[in-house]
């Protein structure tokens, strides 16, 4: 492609520091030929990297071409267009919206909230064009992802971005067009330099869409707000309205907004494809991002079956989704099935249960957990979130409390996402009634009534009693975890019980459990006692990365406890290991090693150890974790990261593949990483390995990669 290779020259022009310093000396009409040049490249880059995940450039090399474009218009303003790429940083504040009233209106979506109103909805619109066409129909639909967002209305003439401009109430909406040029996924011009385009464009042409903020982006920034004394938005929707209608557009520029197009508005020149997911393609064929999950399908058994799936993977996603839009596929279907009120027949949105609801906070209690964080609990007016009664919710630390101004008697909003432990976003501010009261945060472990301390650079605060009660019934309910010991029978009901009667105080005391002991408790029959003990005779022998995660150790989680055991061979050499020698392990860092090498300095922890394998406890690392060494392994010396579901193999078969080829698992993505390994709805991850440059594997690919004979 002729604009890939010219940018590949631009960024070898730009390497040294002499170029940058000749561009001062340029004449009017050299500048105006780098720029001929220089702007599609930079352009093309920022395509690339924004819009297709696929970067045709290191940052530092877009940064390069970025730099001498801006220097040039510098000199040269009569140099710099409308749609250049510089003009993506934002202008001088606006000290109000114009209105612009929408050539053909905005219109709403009516709401389907279980499969029953969903199929009905088809069924109307299947008798609406069988009374039309007198036959039977069964007409396909194009099924999107309901992004929460802002909807936007951005339009093209001569294939030059001239007006964004919000949904409004559907027929008048805000100019923000400053605003909208800051957003990298939205074309300045189209096509976007590099795309092959052999069609005629329209004279006009207007792109619909939604703009929104990725959720990690949007706990980024609030984090940024708070520590700066400002007030949190309450969810990524709320973000990026406000960043979209704030006057100052350079604020806009400085927030990381995204932008997928849903549709095509009213055209002047050529007419729009016959289809909604022709269009999808036709936009994307012109440089505007289209959502990877929009699908074809034949009817509507499969978009209920989609419907369901996506109401169980939605939080698997690095952005807020509300529902799923579904629509008649062929436009000719659409221009006979018509309106109703503000809304099209030919299309309607499946809304997921409700995530938010609000309450009141009666009260604000702690819990300890077993590393000794202090954990501040919600205590609410009991309410109906997403078909579950909530009663609890975290509050996640003493900053989270305070930044939000959160006070007990307050109505908070309360968030539950899938199986995510609800959480209190913020208060209601506006129906405080003076009654309510701020929390302040204990001196003291509630527990064992210990000092407690805040560590610089944590958040939490921690009780550091080696003998507080409430951290070790937490310890014992982690150790026999499924991911840890997996000792059936023994739950958090049960690790309460043991710690409460005095049964066990040290983790090794449940080897020492008796049939008599436990049959001495209230409730215990031998049956139920006889399990228990069979559990933990079973637990004796797990591997040895399993005891290290369920030893508690901090920051050791399960990834990590199976890259110390590839390389340490017993929990005894590892307790002897310098901090500088775990540091040689490629994926350990300081605050791990440290954590490890504290573990391991105390008496009691050392005393643990020892008598856990007196009791028969496996202390080593066993044949199946043993690691690959052979150097012809297809995987040999290389870091992967899995994300996302691989279709019909599970994470840990996975695992075991690339492992036994040589390979090594990390839980995170980073300049180490060889390979990223990303299923169906991949996350951060996969964004990561993006920005890094990584390699990204599919399934398919990871198993041609392990099995190159095959």
């Amino acid at each position: 492609m002729a604009i890939a290779e010219e940018a590949k020259r631009l960024i070898a022009r730009f390497e040294t520091v002499e170029e940058y310093e000749r561009l001062g000396t340029l004449s009017h009409q050299e500048a105006a030929e780098l720029v001929h040049t220089l702007a599609p490249a930079v352009s093309f880059l920022a395509y690339s990297y924004y819009v297709q995940d696929d970067p045709a450039a290191t940052d530092a090399d877009y940064d390069r071409l970025f730099r001498a474009l801006q220097t040039i218009e510098a000199r040269f303003p009569d140099l710099q267009a409308e749609d250049s790429p510089t003009q993506r940083v934002g202008g001088a504040p606006l000290s109000q919206f114009e209105k612009v009233r929408h050539p053909v209106p905005l219109l709403s979506l009516g709401n389907a909230f279980d499969e029953g109103e969903l199929r009905a909805w088809y069924s109307r619109c299947q008798k609406g064009l069988e009374a039309t066409f007198g036959e039977t129909m069964t007409p396909a639909v194009v099924v999107e992802l309901k992004i929460d967002g802002l909807a936007l209305a951005v339009t093209y003439a001569a294939g030059r971005l001239v007006v964004g401009a919000t949904r409004g109430n559907g027929v008048e909406g805000e100019n923000i067009t400053p605003h909208v040029r800051t957003i990298e996924d939205i074309p300045l011009s189209i096509p976007v330099a590099g795309r092959i385009w052999e069609g005629a464009l329209p004279d006009r042409l207007e792109v619909r869409g939604e703009a929104y903020l990725p959720t990690s982006a949007f706990d980024a920034l609030n984090e940024r707000l708070i520590a700066a004394g400002g007030k949190p938005f309450a969810n990524p929707r709320n973000a990026a309205a406000g960043s979209l209608r704030v006057l100052d557009p350079r604020i806009t520029a400085s927030r990381p907004l995204h932008f997928y197009t849903y549709g095509i508005g009213p055209t002047v020149g050529v007419p729009p494809p016959a289809s909604q997911w022709e269009g999808l393609q036709w936009l994307a064929g012109l440089g505007f991002p289209v959502n990877p999950y929009a699908r074809r399908l034949s009817g509507i058994d499969e978009a209920v079956a989609l419907c369901a799936q996506w109401t169980e993977q939605r939080d698997t996603l690095d952005y807020e989704i509300d529902g799923i839009v579904v629509k008649i596929d062929d436009h000719s279907y659409q221009r006979v099935l018509g309106y109703v009120s503000s809304a099209p027949r030919w299309a309607i949105a499946y809304k997921f249960a409700a995530r938010e609801a609000t309450t009141r906070l009666l009260g604000i209690g702690i819990s300890v957990g077993r590393t000794g964080a202090l954990k501040p609990e919600a205590i609410l007016e009991p309410v109906g979130i997403g078909g579950v009664t909530v009663s609890r919710a975290t509050l996640h630390n003493e900053d989270y409390i305070r930044g939000r101004d959160i006070r007990i008697g307050d109505t908070v909003l309360v968030k539950r996402a899938g199986d995510v432990i609800p959480q209190v976003v913020g208060p209601m501010e506006a129906m405080r009634d003076g009654t309510e009261r701020l929390f302040i945060f204990p001196s003291e472990c509630p527990a064992c009534h210990s000092p407690v301390v805040r560590l610089d650079g944590e958040a939490d605060w921690y009780c550091v009693a080696t003998d507080c009660p409430a951290q070790f019934i937490r310890l014992i309910e982690h150790y026999a975890s499924r991911g840890a010991m997996d000792i059936e029978g023994l739950g958090a009901k049960m690790a309460v019980l043991l710690g409460e009667e005095g049964l066990v105080r040290t983790l090794a005391d449940i080897y020492r459990l008796t049939l008599e002991a436990l049959l001495r408790l209230e409730g215990f029959a031998e049956k139920r006692a006889q399990n228990l003990l069979d559990g933990i005779e079973t637990s004796r022998h797990r591997p040895m990365a399993r005891l290290l995660f369920g030893l508690g150790i901090r920051h050791v989680g399960k990834t990590t406890a199976e890259l110390l055991v590839s390389r340490i061979r017993s929990v005894e050499d590892m307790a002897r290991l310098s901090g500088e020698e775990l540091l040689a392990i490629e994926g350990i860092g300081p605050v791990i090693a440290e954590s490890i090498v504290d573990w391991f300095m105390v008496d009691k922890n050392r005393q643990l150890i020892t008598e856990l394998g007196a009791l028969g406890v496996n202390l080593s690392r066993l044949p199946e974790e043993e690691p690959a060494h052979d150097p012809e392994g297809a995987a040999f010396g290389r870091t992967f990261v899995l994300t996302g579901a691989l279709p019909g193999m599970g994470r840990a078969e996975a695992q075991g593949l690339i492992k036994a080829a040589g390979g090594k698992v990390a839980s995170s993505v980073s300049k180490k990483t060889d390979f990223v390994v990303a299923g169906e709805s991949s996350g951060a991850k996969y964004d990561a390995a993006v920005k890094l440059g990584i390699p990204i594997l599919d399934q398919v690919g990871l198993l041609a990669l392990l099995n190159p004979r095959s």
